[in-house]
């Protein structure tokens, strides 16, 4: 592993591997009646959050506080940064402090990237979403879903994802989470194909380890896994496409569509869903949709994360021996 954590692409198959079998490891805490861990104790993370999120942010602070870790929120609204403060700034103000892990989500792409490599601050970086750019722990938790779902808890420790096919629909020009994916994905092994309408395809798409379509319902019978995107009206400042109606008669997944799918095949969602568009509620509330598990395999992957990042660089052994740690 290395240092920071910036991009899906930095990882190696190994790496990734490694991340999803301690995971895997750190879900057992879950069922605990004491769902912590001391890995991290004595330890200071800051969240540090430029932009609203509730799934991502309270994952991240669930998983540092399992691994008991001293946690500290930042938003910028409300802190000296709606005053004009800089990023620089306000990373010099967390060294100070004497922080050893930065969690940052960021509407500007490369901002985390800027923070792990500025010399401004000598703290772990991880981030948890920067502009159109990266959200590698998203991919990561996306990849842990498929594995569990696809393959078995126990059965898939120690494997990727090779020769499975990932279909991911809907506004990859906007998406963070599409970009992640598709670089998580083929590190793993799997086939992904997008699948959008021309406008929301980005430009330099050709170069991505990626297949193209513009078909929804001639991908469907040959995936293994389907993951349907927001679209991201606050990015717009477009058109890019007619109606709500007609994206959704073209690119939304209802009952019917998913009728097409291969019976063991499910249905992801990053989230949060707008209902009626991209999917329906009939698909949002079936069995075969992952979000809600998606958001629980979240804790999971970020706590992994944590712990490699900060405590070492084995899997973690969670089950007691003799007395239980608590």
């Amino acid at each position: 592993m290395q240092r920071h954590l910036i991009s899906a692409a930095d990882l190696t198959r190994d790496d990734a591997v490694l991340i999803l079998d301690t995971a895997e490891e750190m879900a057992r805490v879950a069922d605990r009646p004491i769902k912590k861990l001391p890995t991290l104790r004595g330890r200071t993370i800051v969240n540090l959050f430029f932009e609203d999120s509730t799934r991502t942010r309270i994952s991240f602070e669930a998983a540092e506080k399992r691994l008991s870790a001293d946690v500290i929120n930042f938003t910028a609204k409300g802190s000296s940064v709606s005053k004009g403060e800089s990023l620089k700034d306000t990373a010099q103000t967390l060294e100070a402090m004497g922080v050893d892990a930065v969690v940052i989500r960021h509407g500007a792409s490369g901002a985390p990237y800027r923070l792990a490599n500025s010399g401004w601050i000598d703290a772990a970086v991880i981030n948890a979403g920067d502009g159109t750019h990266q959200h590698p722990t998203q991919a990561l938790l996306d990849a842990f879903t498929m594995r569990r779902r696809l393959i078995g808890r126990d059965a898939g420790l120690g494997q990727d994802l090779s020769g499975r096919r990932i279909t991911v629909v809907g506004d990859v020009l906007h998406s963070r989470v599409a970009r992640s994916n598709v670089d998580l994905l083929h590190t793993l092994g799997a086939e992904v194909t997008l699948v959008a309408p021309p406008t929301l395809v980005p430009v330099g798409v050709e170069n991505w380890p990626c297949e193209v379509s513009y078909d929804l319902d001639s991908t469907l019978p040959k995936c293994d896994a389907v993951m349907m995107l927001r679209v991201q009206r606050e990015r717009m400042n477009a058109a890019f496409f007619p109606t709500e109606r007609e994206y959704s008669r073209r690119y939304g997944l209802d009952g019917d569509r998913m009728a097409r799918l291969p019976e063991h095949a499910i249905v992801m969602h990053p989230g949060p869903m707008v209902r009626g568009m991209e999917i329906t509620a009939e698909v949002a509330d079936s069995d075969r949709c992952t979000a809600v598990e998606q958001v629980s395999n979240g804790v999971s992957i970020r706590m992994a994360v944590l712990y490699l990042l900060l405590g070492g660089n084995e899997p973690a052994v969670t089950r007691p021996t003799g007395s239980e740690e608590k």
